[in-house]
């Protein structure tokens, strides 16, 4: 059943050790039926909360919507790839409810992530997006400032069928027009 709530109502806040019960049902839910992640099945609490440790650990967020309590999406940034040239390069996550979605709480969670993400030091956010069909996680970035850099087809198998990644890329702050003035960014990453 969705619920509806006021705009004014949504809370936006970093995520807390107390939400992973909370974030490792949704992300689970994501996994046994949505085709935005790859994975087939949701991870344990254990390792949900290794993986937002990992990212709160670089300096980055890790946020979360709530209205009246309840709990209805999430976003994180994390680094786009391990190799060290990469530092100035996140990826954005970022999974609702069922019942969240048409309500402005994905754009809100976007927005705020990239503003967090500029104010790291970050020059390029980079959407990974499983499933050319998702139209609502391709809208959202597109509506973001996010643009189309291309579509890997084929790249996954799940529910009996071949899904595409599509990749999407967003400037921040400067973006490439200047140099880095620190290296690594505040937060910091080796």
């Amino acid at each position: 059943m969705s619920a509806t709530y006021p705009a004014a109502a949504l809370l936006l806040r970093p995520s807390a050790a107390a939400d992973l019960p909370a974030l490792t049902a949704l992300y689970g839910w994501h996994a046994r039926h949505g085709s935005g992640t790859f994975e087939l099945e949701g991870p344990s609490l254990e390792e949900m909360a290794r993986r937002r440790d990992d990212v709160l650990a670089k300096g980055l967020p890790w946020l979360v919507a709530e209205r009246h309590g309840d709990l209805l999406g999430y976003a994180y940034a994390a680094p786009f790839r391990p190799r060290l040239a990469y530092r100035f390069a996140l990826e954005d996550s970022i999974y609702l409810a069922p019942h969240a979605h048409r309500q402005g709480v994905g754009r809100a969670l976007l927005a705020e992530l990239i503003a967090r993400c500029e104010a790291w030091g970050a020059r390029q956010m980079f959407a990974v997006i499983g499933d050319s069909t998702n139209a609502a996680s391709i809208g959202l970035h597109r509506a973001l400032g996010f643009a189309d850099v291309g579509t890997m087809h084929a790249a996954g198998w799940k529910f009996d069928r071949w899904l595409d990644v599509v990749i999407m890329q967003r400037r921040l702050g400067d973006g490439d027009a200047t140099p880095p003035s620190d290296c690594p960014p505040a937060g910091g990453r080796s």
